[in-house]
């Protein structure tokens, strides 16, 4: 009898053994979450597909909040793939579903302009973060569980699709801006048009494509930038440019007067646990004008992370910043009008400025992180400075190089040798509203007596010792996202030159009255790119103008900026 009943619980147990893993896969799992812009406003009607070897592809669309569910999945490793008009696709890979469980995939969705911006570069919308995060920290896979624990990772740019191959997806951006930026000869025409492209290769590698075509009221212009960049295991992301500039210089009578530079610019970056971050590069410029002329110029910084809210960093430029993102057109990363080497010429030689800029800064962070501080200790010295003046001269005195596209001009001026400090204070007020306040004080260029002669001007400049205050603001509109920047700086005397020349710092501001508008164009929602408009104020009130006497009689202006109006419109695909 015990026999048989030894048996039975043998045979039962049997059974169990094999029935309940069986019952246990049949329990379905389930994907939900919500979809969002980069702004946190729910996508109504994005298509959300789980691809997987596990089960059939299944689709789904988001609700008016952005919430999308998928349920009666079986348990095993799934893709989720997320499109919506105007946004790039976004692709989420390896989420594990055991049985039973359910993943949470919130999706932010991006445009175009809005991917290459990630990264090191920064702009007007990141003023609220400085350095608080190493890029390796913010660049780690969150997780989230719920029950039976399954794992959520973030995604990486560059990932593979579902089957297997790499994303050849082409992103680009087609602008077209009107107005010069009135930085002297070398600035882009009055009147250009731009293109982006960019394109992801072997998984983990990028390859832009970019250039910008002048066909303003002057001889015509154009750039030619390519680039390539990879992102390695270790977090770093090395990146190779070459450059190509050609332009007409007018109004010199001699060989070789036209503007070409060939430009090759390599940036890398490391960072070493959670404590120190590398940016490194440099950037070697040869040009063909008036002669044979070569640049080279390194650049670095490296962070110290003394807490998460405090940071220790020191700085070193040869060239001064390029202030296109403040400028808001990163909208348009077409647009190149930053130029890499500043060129003067005296006497028909053509110089190019050299400068050397060390800073050490301290960044921290108060409370909540609505309140951020920055000190910071320069030192500058600028060889051959490019001044930028306003008037209209000829370039047959061989002292002037003219843009004729704005009415300016570039002057080399005398040597900078100076040293300086920096306090910012930048405060949230809202979500959509954020002021800047920024203090320096340091050396300038200026002339020794006013109304000077244009060639004896540079003999006769001195540094002086000046204050500047520099107050920003800026927002977003909730309903109509307008992005605005209104900026005024002062300095407490006449100056050829801005205070804290290499400040790129979230206080910095161009001088005196500045305005930036940035606004998406509505209803082009059946167009497949994302639009938007750009206009941009730049010392608005013409101050700070310094006024000498050209070789004609007439009197014309050096300054630290000149006034100009610029803008244009930028589509995205």
């Amino acid at each position: 009898m015990s026999g048989k009943l030894g048996y039975r619980l043998g045979a039962l147990t049997l059974i169990l053994g094999l029935v309940l893993p069986a019952a246990a896969q049949l329990q379905p799992s389930s994907i939900t979450g919500y979809v969002r812009n980069l702004a946190g406003i729910p996508q109504m009607g994005a298509v959300v597909e789980v691809l997987g070897s596990a089960a059939a592809s299944r689709r789904a669309f988001t609700n008016e909040n952005g919430f999308y569910s998928i349920a009666g999945l079986v348990p095993g490793i799934y893709s989720l793939r997320v499109s919506a008009p105007s946004f790039l696709p976004a692709l989420q890979e390896r989420i594990g579903l055991t049985a039973g469980g359910t993943a949470v995939v919130n999706i932010t969705l991006n445009t175009l302009f809005e991917a290459i911006q990630l990264g090191p570069r920064r702009g007007p919308a990141d003023e609220g973060d400085w350095k608080w995060v190493l890029r390796s920290s913010a660049n780690r896979p969150i997780l989230r569980m719920l029950s039976n624990d399954p794992q959520v990772a973030a995604a990486d740019e560059g990932q593979k699709s579902e089957d297997g191959n790499d994303d050849h997806q082409l992103k680009a951006v087609v602008s077209f801006l009107a107005g010069s930026p009135s930085e002297g000869f070398g600035s882009t025409s009055d009147m250009s048009t731009g293109f982006s492209l960019e394109k992801q290769i072997f998984s983990a590698g990028t390859l832009g494509l970019g250039g910008s075509v002048g066909y303003g009221d002057g001889s015509p212009g154009g750039i030619l930038r390519a680039s390539y960049r990879h992102m390695l295991a270790n977090g770093s992301e090395p990146q190779v440019t070459v450059t190509m500039r050609r332009l007409e210089a007018p109004d010199i009578n001699l060989r070789s007067a036209t503007f070409q530079s060939l430009a090759l610019t390599t940036t890398d970056s490391f960072t070493f646990g959670d404590v120190v971050e590398l940016h490194f590069g440099s950037e070697l410029q040869t040009i063909q004008f008036l002669g044979s002329v070569t640049a080279f110029s390194p650049f670095g910084s490296a962070d110290l992370h003394l807490s998460p809210d405090t940071v220790l960093e020191y700085r070193y430029a040869s060239s001064r910043p390029n202030t296109g993102l403040d400028q808001g057109f990163d909208t348009a990363p077409a647009d190149l009008s930053e130029p890499g080497a500043r060129v003067s010429m005296a006497q028909f030689a053509a110089t190019i400025e050299h400068a050397h800029h060390n800073e050490l800064s301290i960044s921290h962070r108060v409370g909540s992180g609505k309140t951020q501080l920055q000190l910071a200790a320069y030192s500058d010295r600028v060889t051959d400075p490019a001044l930028t003046g306003v008037g209209t001269l000829s370039a047959e005195g061989g002292e002037v190089l003219p843009d004729i596209y704005s009415g300016t001009f570039t002057y080399r001026g005398r040597g900078l040798d100076t040293e300086g400090m920096r306090l910012v204070l930048q405060r949230k007020l809202a979500s959509d509203l954020t002021a800047t306040v920024d203090y320096s004080y340091g050396g300038v260029l200026d002339l020794a007596r006013p109304n000077d002669n244009l060639q004896d001007a540079r003999q006769n400049m001195q540094v002086h010792d000046r204050h500047a205050v520099a107050g920003k603001v800026n927002g977003t509109l909730p309903r109509a996202k307008t992005h605005w920047v209104a900026s005024y700086r002062w300095t407490s005397g006449p100056a050829l030159t801005p205070v804290d020349w290499f400040n790129a710092s979230p206080g910095q501001a161009e001088p005196y009255l500045n305005i930036l508008v940035r606004q998406p164009i509505p209803g082009t929602g059946f167009l497949p790119c994302h639009m938007e408009a750009v206009v941009e104020l730049r010392n608005l009130l013409a101050q700070g103008y310094v006024p000498v006497m050209g070789q004609d009689g007439r009197t014309v202006y050096l300054v630290q900026a000149a006034r100009s109006v610029r803008g244009g419109v930028a589509f995205t695909f």
